[in-house]
Formats: C-alpha cells, sequence, structure tokens
C-alpha cells in the first residue's frame, strides 16, 4: 500500500460524498494502490452510511473506523495507527482534491525518497471567492525559514508515515489550532523535503466549522495552549535562536492579526487582548524590531501595533 489517506469525520453529510469521490478520481487516474482511512468521530448524521454505500460502488478501499475519542486531532491520530501506507496525507471531509493531487504528489516523494511533500492549495471561501497558497520552494536558500512562518494546514503535505511515526509526532488532543502547535516545526526534523507547487488542494472554508461560528467557542482560546506548544517543540530541538526571527513573526501574526477578529467578535473573547499581550512579553518583548515586520507594508505595521494597544477598537475600524 502505498498511500493511506486520513479523514475524521464528524457530522460531514453535505460534504463526504464530493470528498470521496475527488479521492477516488484521483486514486483511479494515478494507478497508485491507496486506502482511505475514514474515521468517525461519534457523527449523529448520516456520513457513515454515505460513506459505505459510495464504499459498495466503488473499487476505492474503504477503511472505516470509530474513534470515541472527540476532536479532529484524536480521530488523525486514530487514523495514522490504523493507516498501512508508506504514505499518509491527512484530508477533511468537507474538501476536495484534484485529479492529478496523488499522481504528482506519490511521483515527487518517490523520485526524491521525501519525508514531506508540500503542495499548493485553492481556499474558497463560502462566497465563492478564493485564493492560492502557495507551496514552499525546496530550492531556495531560506526554504526552512519560510516554512516555519507559513502556518500551513495538515492537509497541505504528503508525509512518509515511518519518518512520521519515528519521530513520535501527533496531534495535540482536545484543542483546535492543532495544526499550529505541529505544523511549523516539521521542517526542523528532515532535510528530505520537495514540494509541488500546484493548486492540488481545496480547501473549502464551510461557515458552519468550528472556526467561523456566529457564537462564542472556548475554544477559541486554545490558541495559546497551541502556540505555547509550538515554542517548546522548537525549545527540545535547540532551534529557538536559530528561528527566533521566524518564531516572533509567526507569533505577531497569529496574536496581532488572524485572531483579532475572533477575540473582537465576541464580549468573552476580549479577555484574549490581554493574554495575547502577556504571550509577546513572555517569549518576545521587542516583536516590534521583528524584521519580517519590518518588510511589511506601512499599512499593515500600523494595523498591528493598533491590534496590540487598542484591538478593539482597531477591529471596529476595519469594518467599516
Amino acid at each position: 500500500m502505498l498511500l493511506s489517506v486520513i479523514i475524521p469525520v464528524y457530522n460531514a453529510e453535505k460534504y463526504i460524498k464530493r470528498c470521496l469521490e475527488s479521492i477516488f478520481t484521483a486514486v483511479a487516474l494515478s494507478k497508485v494502490s491507496a486506502e482511505v482511512v475514514l474515521v468517525d468521530n461519534g457523527s449523529t448524521d448520516s456520513s457513515l452510511e454515505i460513506a459505505r454505500e459510495f464504499a459498495k460502488k466503488s473499487p476505492l478501499k474503504i477503511v472505516p473506523i470509530t474513534c470515541r475519542i472527540k476532536g479532529a486531532s484524536a480521530a488523525r491520530n486514530f487514523g495514522v495507527r490504523a493507516a498501512s501506507g508508506k504514505y499518509i496525507w491527512f484530508i477533511d471531509a468537507d474538501d476536495t482534491i484534484a485529479e492529478k493531487s496523488i499522481q504528482l504528489l506519490i511521483e515527487t516523494a518517490e523520485k526524491n525518497k521525501s519525508d514531506i511533500v508540500m503542495m499548493g492549495a485553492t481556499r474558497i471561501y463560502p462566497d465563492k471567492r478564493s485564493n492560492y497558497l502557495s507551496a514552499v520552494d525546496p530550492t531556495t536558500r531560506d526554504y526552512k525559514s519560510r516554512f516555519v512562518r507559513y502556518g500551513a494546514g495538515p492537509w497541505q503535505f504528503l508525509l512518509r508515515r515511518e519518518w512520521w511515526i519515528s519521530n513520535g509526532f501527533s496531534f495535540r488532543e482536545g484543542i483546535i489550532h492543532e495544526d499550529m502547535e505541529m505544523i511549523s516545526s516539521l521542517i526542523l526534523y528532515t532535510d528530505r523535503f520537495n514540494s509541488v507547487d500546484m493548486p492540488l488542494y481545496f480547501y473549502h472554508q464551510n461557515a458552519d466549522s468550528i472556526l467561523h461560528k456566529s457564537t462564542w467557542d472556548p475554544h477559541y482560546l486554545d490558541i495559546f495552549e497551541a502556540l505555547d506548544g509550538l515554542y517548546t517543540r522548537f525549545e527540545k530541538t535547540n532551534k529557538t535562536e536559530e528561528y527566533h526571527d521566524e518564531l516572533e513573526w509567526f507569533f505577531i501574526w497569529n496574536l496581532l492579526i488572524d485572531s483579532v477578529k475572533d477575540f473582537a467578535k465576541f464580549r468573552e473573547g476580549r479577555v484574549g487582548f490581554s493574554k495575547s499581550r502577556e504571550m509577546l512579553k513572555k517569549y518576545f518583548p521587542e516583536w516590534r524590531k521583528n524584521r519580517f515586520l519590518k518588510e511589511k507594508p506601512l499599512k499593515l505595521q500600523i494595523r498591528v501595533r493598533l491590534n496590540y494597544k487598542y484591538p478593539k477598537l482597531s477591529y471596529l475600524f476595519s469594518q467599516r
């Protein structure tokens, strides 16, 4: 078995058939021996029934298993243990992949004996807008620096399973932002990195996902546990000094740009503003001097500083 596609499934009846159809097409075109490890995570809808019906009509090998521990992290970890492929690919149940994705990724991995193959992805918003997420180019001198700063999702990588297991990798369970805690550190563990800079994955940002709720969820604050965990990974590999500026920028982006809107939308989220300031003071007290921040347009630099000092007002002003 060359490839194990691992899909955590929780109440994905609206999307799971579309996802499986795209995988079936990509497997058929590639002629790669592949399985889909479909990890049900306590669904209460017809997700499993739809997947089983699809399996009956399709030669695609689908291995349905049940993970009773809640959360995508636990489901992915459970899926890795059940997988048998040489490579693993984490795919979300509401996303799809390009027809030639498996062929191109496996060819690249086999030719270069890769531990990691990164791909380009298209992010599709609920209103059908889209933007392209490019892959990191391994031929550039500073590719590891860019990888650390990038902040990709787990679905943007084909991974050699034995390498993943031998390094003891697993997603932190019980939190969201679990990919933030882990992905940016992967490059510390290998030089066998390659990429295919083409839109091979389609990341559908659905309005009903946990990161796009219209009501407050305490898990929004998991970002602080995730960033603590990421910093600890760099400490354990003695890489905090080497990648100080990259980590600092990663924290700036996630605390002072990306998470501000999640905190500002809800009264309960305002505690996140003070926690963000505390975290930056703890790890990066001189963050204003960050070299990657200084390279950004002046408008963004001003926005970051305002988000640090007056996050609520800054958010309200940006919505006008």
